[in-house]
């Protein structure tokens, strides 16, 4: 998880009436900052505000909870959440929430699904690359890159192994210097729980959208059966952009997750050359097979962390992931803008697939 904002006191923003027929259910949307460091969208469609207000309230509160567990800067009153993991690392065992132990559970099974390529115990890594982001941005006189050697030392300190999950007493421990890092899984982990919450409440027409992690909860009410999510191009620097004109395609789903990964998402320059935010655990440099992945998945926590998995894998890897993947597809950029397709995706997509939202 990234830098906590400090927008989080921030409430729903005012809720807006896009607009459908004066007979059908409305269409609705509203934002809320302060989680998972970014803007987190819903747009659903109600037969009244109030309706769209309750469900916009379960996503915001699902998100609200979910942050403070997640956050490996921030500390709340009475919450145990991963920086207290981090803090009580060679210490002690630290009682937590059902949630962490889910999440890093799971965690766990993707660490070996993936080969390694998504690993919840390289915050070591992670955090040397964090500190020289955070100068290098401040100070772009000031950028460096950091040594192999001080890699390497972090790196001796990422075995997942090592994080200790006691369920039955719902303790975590981990070994003095290791730091997990849970920002390849928290928020799709977030995203899902949202759209499993809606769900659950009764509510069937309802699009999350946390910057590049979104959740189609049924379909629109406007006689559509197909919500369409703009696909970011990597090569632009309009970052999910709704004007078709700036995206790479429109994937068109309902029930399902897309999830984007790309360099263009947090980096600095040292010598003119860019150093992206996800690091490849074998060469612990940002991985450079692409520049953008897009994953379509029917769980959100998937998505996300495959489009991790398929853009640190060298791209034979990667494909046979998501084709081994049951119900996953996906699509890579690559730096020379070329786009490479799984078996199933191109059926999703508006303008490489020729598909349909159903309007």
């Amino acid at each position: 998880m990234k830098k906590f904002s400090l927008l989080l006191l921030a409430a729903l923003l005012a809720v807006s009436l896009i607009g459908c027929a004066p007979d059908a259910p409305q269409q609705y949307r509203t934002e809320f900052l302060g989680t998972f460091d970014t803007v987190v969208s819903v747009i659903g469609y109600a037969d009244t505000e109030e309706e769209f207000s309750q469900a916009a309230g379960i996503v915001h509160e699902t998100f609200a909870g979910l942050h403070q567990l997640f956050d490996i800067y921030h500390g709340y009153s009475g919450v145990n959440n991963i920086k207290t993991i981090n803090d009580n690392a060679g210490l002690m065992p630290v009682k937590v929430d059902a949630r962490i132990i889910e999440l890093l559970q799971t965690a766990k099974e993707w660490h070996s699904k993936t080969d390694g390529a998504v690993n919840v115990a390289m915050g070591p890594v992670l955090a040397v690359w964090h500190e020289y982001r955070g100068t290098g941005i401040a100070s772009p006189e000031d950028a460096a890159v950091p040594g192999a050697q001080e890699l390497a030392e972090a790196a001796k300190l990422t075995n997942i192994g090592k994080i200790a999950i006691d369920e039955a007493a719902s303790t975590v421990y981990i070994e003095a210097g290791m730091r997990i890092d849970v920002g390849a899984i928290a928020k799709g982990y977030a995203t899902q729980a949202a759209a499993d919450a809606l769900i659950a409440a009764g509510y069937d027409s309802v699009l999350i959208s946390a910057g590049g992690n979104v959740a189609a909860v049924g379909a629109p009410k406007d006689g559509r059966d197909k919500w369409g999510v703009g696909v970011k191009d990597p090569q632009s620097d309009l970052a999910y952009s709704t004007d078709d004109e700036n995206l790479l395609d429109v994937a068109y789903v309902s029930g399902v997750s897309v999830v984007s990964s790309g360099s263009y998402e947090r980096y600095y320059e040292v010598d003119g050359v860019r150093y992206h935010h996800l690091i490849d655990p074998q060469t612990l440099f940002p991985a450079a097979h692409c520049i953008g992945v897009t994953v379509i998945a029917q769980d959100s926590t998937a998505a996300d962390v495959l489009s991790t998995a398929a853009f640190v894998l060298p791209p034979e890897e990667a494909m046979l992931l998501i084709e081994n993947t049951e119900g996953t597809e996906a699509l890579w950029v690559h730096e020379n803008g070329d786009v490479t397709l799984s078996s199933g995706m191109a059926a999703y997509l508006k303008h490489i697939g020729g598909a349909t939202n159903g309007a």
